[in-house]
């Protein structure tokens, strides 16, 4: 900054937020007001590779306000050191070397844990997070990301996932909370608490998204139309994104799709009417990466580029994220053709800069000089292994086969994901192992077996190539026990780009391959005919198929992408020194072909009959289910009352023992639906929800309370909220009838 001193009233931070907005924009000309709305990047997309003096060059010509220099899959910027040394420099630059000294908002794709930097703390996908149906955990992880996150620079974050996931061969399904409206708004909810903190220091802008619909795609292909009716849209699309305004989330990103043939980027009727207007947003509203040229070269709504930034003007965009200086250009130029007017760039400038002044960027924008401290640190990693302890997911457990006994002669431990730290953590993560911390399950099982008990190791397959079955097979015959980890690589959006083929899309996993693929299978019949026991670990970012598995083998453990301690934990559970936590927030269907398999879908007449839906087309383990290492008894559930107005609540209690002779844990589930209404409504839906921990011979009494208005958000699409007539409820396996009056 060279032409004001610290006395300008913008840079006075005992000034109200408002006060310092004012006299900034007054202060800013057209051009840097431009500025603000354009973001960009270091790394490689289509348009070729930026580095450090690139985006420079574009602070100094087009006063861009906004860059990504780390933290998503194209940059190379992959550690702390090489993140910090960018955003040091680029930050330098804004502050010392413009007119007005503007910090810049640094965003990153910090979705399951700052993970795209290699030493940070990597928690379990999101899918992974659901699965342990525990707000406070989720919250808990979101505030060490958004702590590690700050660490390095960054300010912004594109998560959370709002989207409710409706087909499981979409391949963002993993990114999302599941499938249940109200548990991804309660822990979307939970994760902007965490991200957006209590103080500008330790706190980032969340972004909701993919608003308003983007988990329901035709063909379940990325990106796709989503077709909804508008009651779909309102009933099981919009509800996590209401929730989530509730808490006041500082920006929302809308979805590349279109809904109704309008898509969302460049429509005024989703991201002003609905969002602005109707839902009272008032944040910011930024791009997906190429959200804006996607308007002329895919969806053909604009016919030039400069018409697609129109649009996305007009509907109410503020930030391009990537666009950068070719952006600025055509907003300058909409404004000067009297396209766009000057009140929209100040009304979309003004929302910007009052979030660089909330995030406390103006005093202090740089990362943190001791950010090697921070980033993966002890306590940072034990809440992590708490979030995988309670994440993995017992789907299948015959013959009590788990837990194993951890003084057993010998176990054989193959598959493709049985010592690959990389498909182990996922998708929106450092996808190029060179170094990225961690412990694999072979590592994890080698260092909690007991010292005589000797663990064997085979690759047998690789996600969808044959390995040496026969050397697998060999080793299991000679083992007590088999631990096979199956399922899916690391991948992103369309199952691309593979960890392996570093840009191309891998051959597994597929839209319509929901089965594991042949080389996996013919393992685990190589090694199920030696008679050796398997025990069977899913690491994988979505439901797959598995009904030939679960007739194959007798134990099943669910790991989704368990992150940097999933090995450890992983080999306490299979040994007992920790119990399966997890519950499914997603149902896993038996097929590709028996699609969709949602829990709360719609009622519908057989006109032929009940032969009409064999039991073949319900999931193979439902929505909510999950086994564990001991007996959870229901001793009483009771309701409050059995009429309610639509402004009261009610309450529901339930007395839960551990019966058992180990620790474990119980989720309470509300479950309810509408007996009659006037549109039709879900034959199920998750309305309450509490994770109890328990010790041996321990009982509690879970409260659950229930808004009527909240359970009127998930059944009506139209006119009021909740109408007369009755409800009714299930927990456990009671049920109770309520009168809504």
């Amino acid at each position: 900054m060279t032409s004001l001193e610290d006395s300008e009233s913008y840079l006075d931070p005992s000034l109200p937020i408002e006060e310092r907005v004012v006299d900034l924009l007054d202060r800013m000309t057209l051009e840097e007001k431009i500025g603000q709305l354009a973001g960009s990047y270091i790394g490689v997309l289509a348009d070729g590779p930026r580095g450090v003096d690139d985006v420079i060059d574009e602070i100094d010509e087009y006063h861009i306000g906004a860059a990504a220099p780390f933290g998503w899959g194209g940059s190379p910027n992959e550690s702390i050191a090489e993140a910090t040394d960018a955003a040091r420099r680029l930050q330098k630059h804004a502050l010392e070397s413009t007119r007005l000294g503007v910090p810049l908002l640094f965003a990153a794709d910090a979705i399951h844990g700052h993970a795209y930097i290699k030493e940070s703390t990597v928690f379990p996908n999101n899918l992974g997070a659901a699965a342990t149906w525990s707000p406070d955990l989720v919250e808990r992880a979101a505030e060490i990301t958004a702590t590690e996150m700050r660490a390095t620079g960054a300010a912004q974050n594109y998560s959370p996932t709002c989207d409710v996931a409706r087909d499981p061969r979409w391949g963002r399904t993993g990114e999302t909370f599941g499938e249940s409206p109200f548990l991804v708004g309660a822990l979307a909810s939970s994760e902007i608490r965490g991200y957006q903190g209590s103080g500008p220091g330790d706190a980032v802008l969340a972004t909701a998204k993919h608003f308003p619909a983007y988990g329901a795609p035709t063909r379940g292909e990325d990106a796709a139309p989503v077709d909804v009716s508008p009651s779909t849209l309102r009933q099981m699309l919009l509800p996590p994104f209401e929730a989530v305004l509730d808490e006041d989330v500082g920006a929302v990103m809308p979805c590349y799709n279109s809904i109704d043939g309008e898509p969302a980027h460049g429509s005024r009727r989703y991201l002003t009417d609905l969002l602005r207007e109707e839902l009272n947003f008032d944040g910011i509203v930024v791009s997906d990466w190429n959200g804006i040229t996607q308007l002329h070269e895919d969806h053909r709504t604009a016919g030039t580029p400069i018409e697609a930034a129109r649009q996305t003007r007009l509907a109410g965009l503020d930030i391009g994220s990537v666009a950068g200086g070719e952006h600025a250009q055509h907003i300058r130029d909409l404004v000067e053709q009297g396209a766009v007017s000057e009140q929209v760039i100040e009304d979309s400038a003004e929302r910007v800069l009052r979030a660089k002044f909330a995030l406390g960027l103006f005093e202090d924008p740089y990362p943190d000089p001791d950010a090697e401290d921070v980033l993966g640190a002890p306590a940072h990693l034990d809440t992590a292994r708490e979030a995988v302890r309670k994440s993995l997911t017992l789907l299948q457990n015959e013959e009590d086969v788990l837990p194993l006994d951890d003084s057993v002669d010998e176990v054989f431990v193959t598959g493709p994901n049985a010592d690959e730290m990389v498909h182990q953590n996922g998708g929106w993560s450092c996808n190029a192992d060179t170094g990225v911390p961690g412990t694999t399950i072979l590592e994890g099982i080698s260092d909690t077996v007991d010292t005589d008990t000797v663990v064997t190791h085979e690759p047998g397959s690789g996600i969808s190539t044959p390995d040496d079955v026969d050397a697998a097979a060999e080793r299991a015959a000679e083992a007590d026990i088999a631990v096979v980890a199956l399922g899916e690589d690391w991948y992103l959006h369309e199952f691309g780009p593979s960890a392996e083929t570093e840009g191309e899309t891998g051959e597994f996993p597929t839209r319509n391959e929901l089965s594991l693929p042949d080389a996996q299978r013919d393992l685990v019949a190589a090694v199920s005919a030696t008679g050796t026991p398997i025990v069977a670990v899913l690491v994988t970012g979505r439901p797959l198929a598995v009904e030939w598995l679960a007739a194959e083998v007798p134990a099943i453990l669910m790991a989704y992408y368990p992150g940097r301690v999933g090995g450890e934990v992983i080999a306490e559970t299979l040994f007992g020194n920790a119990e399966p936590g997890g519950r499914l927030p997603i149902s896993i269907p038996r097929s590709a072909e028996t699609l969709p398999t949602y829990f709360n879908h719609l009622p519908h007449p057989q006109p032929i009959g009940a032969d009409e839906h064999p039991a073949s087309y319900d999931p193979l383990f439902e929505f909510g289910h999950g086994l564990s290492y001991t007996t959870i008894e229901y001793e009483s559930v009771d309701v409050s009352r059995d009429a309610v107005r639509p402004d009261e609540e009610l309450t529901v209690r339930a007395t839960v023992a551990n019966t058992g002779d180990r620790h474990g844990s119980e989720v309470v589930q509300v479950f309810g639906r509408d007996e009659f209404s006037s549109v039709v409504t879900p034959v199920r839906e998750l309305w309450a929800f509490e994770r109890v921990e328990l010790d041996p011979g321990e009982r509690t009494e879970v409260e659950l309370r229930l808004s009527a208005d909240e359970i009127g958000r998930f059944e009506q699409s139209h006119g009021e909220r909740i109408q007369e007539g009755r409800l009714r409820l299930f927990v456990a396996d009671r049920t109770f009838d309520l009168d809504v009056r």
